[in-house]
């Protein structure tokens, strides 16, 4: 089943401001939130779709990639919230319920989410990554090492000696947050917020573990996949979704941003979904006719250069260019005819020229079949 437009799932526009955004995520995320909708499953689904759609949105680099890429440029487990589950939600988003964990009760007055400790995510990882064209053209499989904090594999990741040495925090009794009640003319006012004993953890450390120094984390080296999109362009920012660090004593890990770099190829250059080369021919074989071989993504083609061809005139190899990251197909490869002029000309050379000056046929005679560079670019694109 297809992807609804994220502005659609919000109910705004695409010209939205951020506290626009806000506002209509959290009015969502208030109707179908799992406390007030126990056991329906439609409301859940309404309630991740709507949270997918507020992770892209809320981020200015997703959001961008989105507006121009669209459902397309966030899969593959690139950006977007694909996959969320309700820890992610409640962990990223928490500010939107109020007050820290899933602190719901400040909406509606019940006992909020059980088990209500705080869920922290960790930092993100920032990698760059270099492409050249024909991995742009078709997408490519890349494998990297990366170095990132990972649970420590002596206490599990709770920075206790071996994880056991811990006790229930004494001021939230476990949940990881304290309640409070304000008296106003209105009612009571019930509100949440995070633990200052535990940070939200619920629990205390007695003993750090020997191995991490109770962080709850190690540094570990791993080699890690990336499925590179086809048609993904210099500049654009990919995210795996949980390959960053772990925070300290435990959490959702944070994600993997992959800048992508383009390098240069030695002689075609990318416009968009096509692909551009300058061939420059000799003044004979322009006249004449030749077939010379191009270099494109796939390997050297051989094309006809007609008798007659002009410099300027341009020839199109269909599906010779890079593929659309939306999946609308590929982009065709131009090549522009290019008519070399020797700079020098030997004595022979130059007096077999000088007897073809005045002839007819080397005099321009350009009719309307022949049009200008532009006019032919403009044919192109039509």
């Amino acid at each position: 089943m297809a992807k609804r437009d994220y502005y659609e799932v919000l109910g705004v526009s695409k010209g939205a401001s951020p506290e626009e955004i806000k506002k209509a995520y959290r009015k969502l995320a208030i109707k179908f939130h799992p406390d007030k909708n126990p056991d329906d499953h439609t409301a859940e689904d309404k309630f991740k779709e709507a949270a997918e759609a507020y992770e892209v949105l809320s981020d200015q680099q997703k959001r961008q990639r989105y507006d121009q890429f669209g459902h397309q440029g966030m899969n593959g487990g690139f950006g977007g919230g694909g996959g969320m589950n309700m820890e992610d939600i409640f962990s990223q988003f928490g500010d939107i319920f109020g007050g820290g964990g899933g602190g719901f009760e400040s909406f509606f007055g019940g006992a909020g989410r059980q088990g209500g400790r705080r869920t922290r995510k960790g930092s993100n990882l920032r990698i760059k990554l270099k492409l050249n064209l024909e991995e742009i053209a078709n997408g490519v499989e890349k494998k990297i090492k990366v170095k990132r904090y990972v649970a420590c594999s002596t206490c599990g990741g709770n920075g206790a000696k071996n994880g056991t040495d811990m006790q229930t925090c004494g001021s939230c009794q476990g949940s990881g947050q304290v309640r409070k009640v304000v008296n106003t003319m209105l009612g009571q006012m019930v509100s949440t917020a995070t633990c200052p004993t535990c940070n939200g953890e619920g629990r205390i450390v007695t003993k750090n573990c020997e191995a991490c120094h109770g962080s709850g984390r190690e540094l570990q080296e791993e080699v890690i996949t990336i499925n590179v999109p086809a048609g993904v362009m210099d500049g654009m920012q990919l995210s795996m979704s949980g390959k960053g660090n772990v925070p300290e004593r435990g959490g959702v890990p944070g994600d993997l941003l992959i800048q992508i770099e383009e390098e240069e190829h030695p002689s075609l250059k990318r416009d968009g979904n096509n692909v551009i080369f300058d061939q420059y021919i000799s003044f004979v074989d322009a006249a004449l006719g030749a077939d010379i071989e191009v270099p494109t993504i796939g390997g050297r083609v051989k094309i006809t250069i007609k008798p007659g061809t002009q410099s300027g005139e341009i020839f199109r190899l269909r599906g010779k260019g890079v593929k659309d990251i939306n999946g609308y197909g590929k982009g065709d490869q131009l090549i522009h005819i290019n008519v070399w002029t020797p700079k020098t000309l030997s004595s022979e050379e130059r007096a077999t020229l000088e007897r073809l000056r005045d002839s007819n046929n080397f005099a321009p005679h350009p009719g309307k079949s022949d049009k200008g560079f532009f006019e032919k670019v403009k044919d192109y694109f039509q």
